[in-house]
């Protein structure tokens, strides 16, 4: 502090440069900075602060120091000025010093205000003329020594109180008279007397039945001066005629005073009969438990370490490993049974009784030697460790069930369910069977898939879920009622709407709908087998179409009708060949289906990987929608050449012509949407940056006419850009705003919007599953005030040649939407609509960001 004081610029002070102090603050600062004691001193007017090495610790870590250097005593000290102020104000008036012991003086130090008690003294520091100039401060901090005191009377406080509201029995004995001279509440319910009634007096004079139990265990400590614990002691007293019996845990220690000396014995008790009783019920039950377990029908056992000694086997388990009790008892597991030893159960046995946590195996099986024989066992059962009462892991007990012959005949069962499935997945037409009331699919071979156009994901799936188009074509009743009545149902040449590759199609087969029975005779499923005759019914209908044709063209009838009849037959003696065949298989399938339902077993699920190819069927529809315009191009023409030329001979038939074309030019638009959809399905991927707001601009110019002619309003917010192909997105957009604009509501111009925001991917709505996974995407939401539509068609309305309403309503193909979609998914987002009758729709595009 003395280089610190010489150090600082005094210039800047109200007191100046050191030599111009007088001789008196020089005297005082040179005894200040010299001592060892802490000192302080208050200078002038101001009251200019100095400071000893002592004194610094006082005032703490990032406290005062050294800026109180110099500095006022009100700026230095403001937190405790109302308290020292008026001391030293006394000083300078004369009134001589002052001193204060162990005062409590809070300042700021350690960053933080803290309680600190100081012993100190002020004393006037006279100038050269005789006048007080300076308080000079002596102090002690007693922070210390004060709260020590503090302490140790709450430590007094504490014990008195710890000994008065212990939940334990305390009570202190002095002497050979056992006199009480401590004791609290505790200690006399337990032996039913009031505080009053045992304090200073000798204790067996209160308790005199306890004497000869207790006496010699107080006597033996109070001589030896070595403590007893005693645990589970049984004790009784009477009180008031009464016997009170129960169970003390108890603990003597040598009464010793200051000197060292033992003048008597402190004595804890606590009442454990509770636990004491429950502990022997406890051990009554497990006794009465291990009683049970051993003529327990399901084997049980218990390991015991990390030997896994065997402490029991029931008699089921003993029969499980094929010994005798007296062969593995006591034992370690795997010296009792070496067979076992390198089969697993080592480290199994070792993870329960690490971890505590369970294990169970269903169908496990174990290669045991049984009756001086090795067997192959299967069993179920459960590790579980085996706990004490303070939770620590001791052992594993076994819970285990013998199902050999079970599982043996189980396997015998599935080889014949797998040479039932090998017939039946051979088998060159459809084969399916549905069981239960709500026709779930059991079985479907790979024939059958393929005409569904499904994966083989389909088994334990419900019939209505995989062909939701069936509904409405009456297939759900014949499946329902040949379950319902047991008769069989046959349909010949039924044409069967499927959905293949999103695309409605008609199909047609000769199908069976067979119900099959279990061992009570009662339905359990249906058998379905089918022929797929859709090339033979084409080929009628071809000839019925060749045939008019012809007839218009050159009214060659006869000839026609010969040449039809030969192909007709033809056609039949495939068909017959084929009804034969299907015929004889049907007959195999449900002598091989009553021979396996006579196991009482039901089919189990299988699946097998095959898929039709998406590729292949959609190019298909690309290259056939392309070649079908070229007939209908020639029908067009002819029809204009005969409405031209022959209008006059023709008469009334030029109506039927001009339904023709009207026909022909719908067929046309149904086929270059077809092809629309194609070619979005099969054009390879394109991915670059497209403007949406560019997007819209064209798909508005395009639809500008319908726009100026409905009057409709189309409010655009500003798009994002996306990633994707920018025909595809004009297609989607370019479908969505055209049907905004024609399902609109008679003498109501249209308003349509535009909005987009951005979601993110943990907001999307649980139904909305995108085709590709983003951070983030963006939902376009385009929003017309039309006639809306009924929720309950939501399933419908992204399918190929779905409509709403009648062509004579709206003109259009049902391929629209579709090809929305296909669009969405193209660009791995998803697509969404809602709506109400008459209140407008909402479709909801969303895309990656």
């Amino acid at each position: 502090m003395g280089q610190l004081t010489r150090q600082h610029d005094w210039s800047k002070t109200s007191l100046g440069t050191p030599d111009t102090w007088p001789q008196s603050l020089r005297t005082t600062l040179s005894i200040l900075l010299n001592s060892r004691f802490p000192m302080f001193l208050f200078w002038s007017d101001e009251l200019i602060c100095f400071y000893n090495d002592a004194y610094r610790s006082s005032l703490g870590n990032n406290g005062k120091h050294p800026t109180a250097l110099g500095q006022p005593g009100a700026l230095v000290w403001p937190e405790i000025w109302d308290t020292v102020k008026p001391l030293i104000d006394q000083v300078l008036a004369g009134e001589g010093a002052t001193w204060s012991e162990d005062q409590l003086i809070p300042i700021y130090r350690n960053g933080h205000l803290e309680d600190v008690y100081w012993t100190f003294s002020y004393s006037p520091v006279s100038d050269e003329l005789g006048q007080p100039a300076g308080v000079f401060v002596t102090c002690t901090e007693t922070t210390q020594q004060v709260n020590t005191v503090k302490q140790l009377r709450l430590s007094e406080q504490r014990f008195q109180n710890l000994v008065r509201d212990a939940s334990v029995g305390i009570i202190v004995l002095n002497g050979e008279e056992t006199r009480v001279t401590i004791v609290n509440d505790a200690y006399g319910r337990l032996i039913n007397r009031s505080v009053s009634e045992l304090l200073g007096k000798p204790l067996f004079s209160v308790i005199p039945e306890a004497e000869d139990v207790f006496r010699p265990i107080i006597d033996g400590v109070r001589l030896s001066g070595e403590p007893l614990y005693l645990n589970d002691q049984p004790y009784f007293v009477y009180a008031n005629g009464d016997k009170k019996e129960g169970f003390l845990n108890l603990a003597y220690h040598p009464y010793r005073e200051l000197d060292g000396s033992i003048t008597g014995v402190i004595v804890l008790c606590q009442d454990v009969t509770e636990q004491v009783l429950a502990r022997q019920r406890m051990e009554e039950t497990q006794r009465q438990l291990q009683n049970l377990l051993m003529q327990a029908p399901v084997a049980v056992a218990i390991f015991r370490g990390p030997e896994h000694i065997i402490e029991l086997a029931n008699q089921a388990h003993l029969a499980i490993w094929g010994r005798q009790a007296e062969e593995v008892m006591g034992k370690p597991l795997f010296e009792a049974l070496p067979e076992v030893k390198g089969q697993g159960y080592e480290a199994l046995l070792a993870g329960v009784l690490t971890t505590g946590e369970p294990f169970y195996a269903n169908e496990l099986s174990a290669l045991l030697i049984r009756n001086g024989q090795p067997e192959r066992v299967y069993f179920n059962f459960v590790y579980q460790a085996l706990r004490e009462l303070d939770g620590t892991i001791t052992g594993v007990i076994v819970v285990a069930n013998d199902i050999t012959e079970m599982v043996l005949g189980r396997h015998q069962l599935e080889s014949g369910e797998t040479r039932l499935r090998s017939l039946v997945d051979s088998a060159p037409f459809p084969i399916g069977v549905y069981v239960g009331k709500e026709m779930r699919i059991q079985l479907a071979n790979q024939s059958i898939l393929d005409v569904w156009g499904k994966g083989t994901n389909v088994i334990g799936q419900l019939y209505a879920d995989v062909l939701p188009e069936l509904a409405g074509q009456g297939i759900y009743e014949q499946l329902a009622e040949v379950y319902t009545t047991g008769v069989p149902f046959h349909a010949n040449n039924q044409q069967v709407n499927l959905v293949i590759d999103g695309q409605l199609k008609p199909y047609y087969f000769k199908y069976s709908f067979t119900p099959l029975y279990d061992a009570y005779g009662e339905v359990y499923g249906v058998m379905n087998t089918a022929a797929d005759v859709t090339d033979l019914v084409l080929a009628q209908q071809k000839l019925q179409l060749s045939e008019d044709r012809y007839r218009l063209l050159s009214g060659d009838l006869e000839q026609l009708v010969q040449q039809r009849t030969e192909e007709l037959e033809a056609a039949n003696e495939e068909l017959a060949a084929t009804n034969e065949e299907l015929t004889a298989t049907n007959e195999e399938l449900l002598a091989t289906n009553e021979q396996y339902v006579s196991t009482n077993e039901e089919l189990t699920e299988s699946t097998h990987l095959l898929s039709r190819s998406n590729h292949n069927l959609e190019q298909f529809a690309y290259v056939a929608s392309h070649d079908l315009q070229e007939p209908l191009r020639k029908i067009q023409q002819f029809s204009d050449l005969l409405k031209g030329q022959y209008a006059e001979q023709l008469g009334e038939g030029v109506s039927y012509l001009e339904r023709m074309q009207v026909a022909a030019s719908r067929m046309s638009t149904l086929i270059r949407d077809l092809l629309t959809f194609s070619r979005i399905a099969t054009q390879q991927e394109t991915r670059e940056s497209v403007s949406l707001n560019a997007v819209i601009t064209t798909v508005l110019t395009d639809l500008e006419l319908v726009i100026a002619e409905t009057e409709a309003k189309v409010q655009v917010d500003p798009l994002p850009t996306v990633l994707g192909d920018p025909m595809q997105l004009g297609q989607l957009f370019g479908n969505l705003l055209s049907n905004a604009l024609k399902f609109r509501r008679p003498g109501v111009p249209p308003v349509v919007k535009l909005t987009t925001r951005w979601l993110a991917t943990d907001h999307l709505p649980p139904d909305v599953k995108p085709g590709r996974a983003a951070i983030a995407y963006h939902l376009i939401e385009v929003t017309d005030n039309g006639i809306g539509f009924d929720e309950k068609y939501l399933d419908r309305m992204f399918q190929v040649f779905q409509r709403l309403h009648g062509r004579s309503e709206y003109a259009g193909t049902g391929i629209g939407l579709a090809i929305c979609q296909k669009v969405v998914i193209n660009h791995g987002g998803a697509i969404a609509a809602s709506s109400q009758p008459g209140q407008g729709a909402t479709f909801k595009v969303y895309l990656p960001v």
